[in-house]
């Protein structure tokens, strides 16, 4: 047998015996909600039902570069509700952080684009983001004319965004006048090269996979998870069921529920729950208190 009980206790227990030095955490919008990021597939709160009054073509143009290089406007609108800087980490980015810091954590891969997985502290080498990030930009041109893929750190960026006691004007290349775009995934982008390559190396090792906060609905996460061995167990906390966890197999758990919560709950059968409450607070204070970059 591979997990004792297929419980949140059997997971702690599997990983107190020892067995679990490379955990793989595959996350998505869920984890980051409780920070009060919109969600893009929620009716009320979701991104998309929050973009009718840009009039787009249809909504998710607002992630395409051709309506981009018409229209940059919308996107930027959003981006500034979305940006890294503004939003503090949950106790799930925590909880994973705790993983780090007891050296089980082989990789993160995220889905999101906020960035609160290294402003929370997870390091850089550990996490892969498969749909970009907002950490850099470059310049992608126009609709006449192609961008000179000059790139511009996250404080350009950042100051452009939010410039002080200065209209918001949408950022544009210092040497070519092209737009500038974050280094996120639009619509028929390619996923970047270094998911598939980190795959290669991390899954054949991986002895825990923990999915928390997203429907797998989209690639490539939703390929990965059925990337480990037959006998590794996998552990999801979701809010709702997710379709590769369906064939219920002594390997796998499913904790459906809030993810801070379910964290805070599985943090305590692994004998950290006071460290990660205490951790959650002391950092969300000092964040409060650094809100302007320097």
């Amino acid at each position: 047998e591979i997990l004792k009980e297929t419980t949140l206790k059997g997971i702690a227990d599997y990983i107190k015996s020892g067995k679990a030095r490379n955990i793989i955490v595959l996350t998505g919008a869920g984890i980051s909600t409780n920070a009060g990021i919109p969600d893009f597939r929620s009716p009320k709160t979701g991104l998309y039902s929050n973009l009718k009054k840009y009039n787009l073509p249809y909504p998710e143009a607002i992630f395409t570069l051709e309506y981009f290089k018409v229209n940059p406007e919308p996107f930027y609108h959003m981006a500034r509700q979305f940006y890294p800087g503004y939003y503090k980490p949950t106790i799930t980015h925590y909880f994973i952080k705790e993983l780090q810091n007891r050296k089980l954590l082989l990789r993160n891969y995220t889905q999101n684009i906020d960035a609160l997985e290294r402003i929370c502290g997870i390091e850089d080498g550990k996490i892969v983001e498969s749909h970009g990030s907002f950490n850099y930009a470059y310049c992608v041109g126009t609709k006449d004319k192609p961008g000179c893929r000059k790139t511009y750190d996250y404080k350009w960026l950042y100051s452009r965004l939010f410039p002080l006691n200065k209209k918001f004007v949408i950022p544009r290349c210092e040497q070519c006048n092209g737009l500038v775009k974050p280094a996120i995934s639009f619509f028929g982008e390619p996923v970047p090269d270094k998911v598939s390559e980190c795959a290669k190396e991390d899954f054949p090792k991986c002895d825990l996979l923990m999915v928390i906060g997203t429907s797998l609905k989209v690639e490539p996460l939703s390929r990965l998870v059925n990337e480990v061995a037959p006998n590794t167990p996998r552990l999801l906390i979701n809010k709702t069921m997710v379709s590769a966890f369906e064939i219920i197999i002594n390997r796998d758990v499913i904790a459906l529920g809030n993810c801070d919560e379910t964290c805070l709950k599985l943090a305590g059968y692994l004998g950290f729950k006071n460290k990660l409450l205490q951790t959650y607070e002391r950092e969300t204070e000092r964040l409060a208190q650094e809100t302007e970059i320097d």
